[in-house]
């Protein structure tokens, strides 16, 4: 068996156009979504990371308002610009760029942003709201997987699924998601017992544990479908000396040769999150000013 290859960048392309086509419908109404990112110090990935956010912003049509602070940046003026955004009614997405340098507090900072403007769904509201079945605003990482899924598999209902990882931003409102489709959902970690076996019955496997080609093919079902949601730099002797490059948390080409459907590494999950970045950004405004939804965008 070789897995189809489930192409992330084609999906948020995709993604994209449908944000970008409602996106000019509502500035027909006179209605512009703007999307707020923060960036606070010199940290060369999130540069790299914001400006690909704010370039693809403006892309679809939104308008794109950028905040660079200085490493040193007091915690009460980050939270007093936050303040100033939660009030600015052209602002409908608000993103603090993490990690934040640390005598800043990621928790006091990301909970002091509007709920209904935090398209990156970490607020403890949001995270409240999305596990007790209520609309919320979802991390973009798991949106997309989800996005993905469905559309590989149509409905989830009654599936297996395991998620290997538990943290706050992916593994968490992944199984949450997940659940909510009516998958049959195991949490996995590093404390699960065999944990082979447990990924062994799974029609779904999320993998994002942050282990470089942790996952096998020995640990996969025949025709599972596998979402890698890793991104890791290992050393790449073949391309030279000191070279590196990048997999996923499972073992590509083991992985393919018995999964039904897999993400590639990079070029899967990683280009959707910024896609449902856009998603979430488009679905504030929306609700910001009473107009219909996008179909198909949210979760």
């Amino acid at each position: 068996m070789s897995a189809s290859v489930i192409d992330g960048k084609a999906f948020a392309a995709e993604v994209r156009g449908k944000v970008a086509a409602h996106v000019a419908r509502l500035k027909e109404q006179g209605i512009t979504p703007g999307l707020a990112v923060v960036l606070v110090g010199e940290d060369p990935a999130s540069q790299v990371y914001v400006r690909a956010k704010g370039k693809q912003t403006v892309e679809v049509g939104m308008a794109s308002f950028e905040h660079k602070l200085d490493a040193g940046t007091s915690e009460a003026d980050l939270l007093a610009l936050i303040a100033r955004l939660n009030a600015d009614p052209a602002v409908h997405g608000i993103l603090v760029q993490l990690p934040l340098p640390g005598h800043l507090d990621e928790d006091l900072v990301i909970n002091a942003i509007d709920p209904a403007k935090d398209v990156d769904g970490f607020h403890i509201s949001n995270v409240g709201l999305l596990a007790t079945g209520q609309k919320a605003m979802v991390p973009c990482t798991p949106l997309g997987c989800l996005m993905m899924l469905r559309d590989h598999h149509g409905s989830l209902s009654g599936l297996n699924a395991v998620v290997i990882g538990r943290s706050n931003i992916v593994g968490k409102p992944m199984a949450q998601l997940l659940l909510r489709d009516s998958c049959t959902v195991t949490v996995a970690h590093s404390r699960t017992k065999d944990i082979e076996a447990v990924v062994r019955q799974a029609d779904i496997v999320v993998a994002a544990v942050g282990r470089p080609q942790m996952v096998t093919g020995d640990w996969v079902k025949p025709g599972a479908t596998v979402i890698d949601v890793g991104i890791n730099r290992i050393d790449a002797p073949e391309k030279g000396e000191g070279k590196t490059r990048l997999v996923g948390d499972c073992d590509y080409d083991s992985c393919a040769e018995v999964a039904g459907a897999i993400t590639p590494v990079p070029g899967g999950v990683g280009p959707m999150t910024i896609a449902c970045l856009l998603a979430n950004t488009l679905t504030a405004c929306c609700r910001a000013n009473g107009v219909e939804e996008p179909e198909g965008l949210t979760a």
